[in-house]
């Protein structure tokens, strides 16, 4: 009995620490310093906006939330 009382609380103590070895979970690749305006060089990017033109990126992004994000203008 004396033996089952010591070995519980180690065991829940060894269980509660274990949580504190966690490594951090990065992805490790590179880190992209670029504004999101500046943007990919690509065909692929959406009509009518130029990369490195922050106003005509901001201008899509009001577009794109009230066309297609907004939930009370699908209705």
């Amino acid at each position: 009995m004396t033996r089952l009382a010591v070995l519980v609380p180690v065991l829940v103590a060894l269980a509660a620490l274990s949580a504190c070895g966690e490594k951090p979970q990065t992805l490790g690749g590179r880190k992209s310093d670029a504004a999101a305006f500046q943007g990919a060089q690509n065909p692929f990017v959406a009509p009518g906006w130029k990369p490195g033109d922050k106003s005509s990126w901001e201008q899509g992004l009001k577009a794109r939330m009230q066309n297609s994000q907004n939930e009370y203008s699908k209705t």
